[in-house]
């Protein structure tokens, strides 16, 4: 595989980590934009909120990649 699909792969191979960074990004702005929060607890919002969909990415991959590597059998 090329290094240019590896790299496009990172961001386009999970449909929904976009999906709840997308949603994160919504959420921030209408709280915002209702006036329920300030600049800072919409930036709060969304930096914890993107950490949170990547770790838990992170976590979900690995334990896939565990798991087909585990069915496969030593090596």
């Amino acid at each position: 595989m090329s290094l240019f699909r590896r790299v496009l792969a990172l961001f386009f191979d999970d449909g929904s980590l976009a999906l709840v960074i997308l949603g994160v990004l919504v959420a921030a702005g209408l709280l915002k934009h209702a006036s329920v929060t300030s600049s800072r607890g919409a930036m709060v919002l969304l930096v914890a909120g993107t950490v949170a969909a990547l770790v838990e990415n992170v976590v979900r991959t690995a334990r896939r990649n565990m798991n087909q590597n585990n069915r496969m059998g030593p090596s």
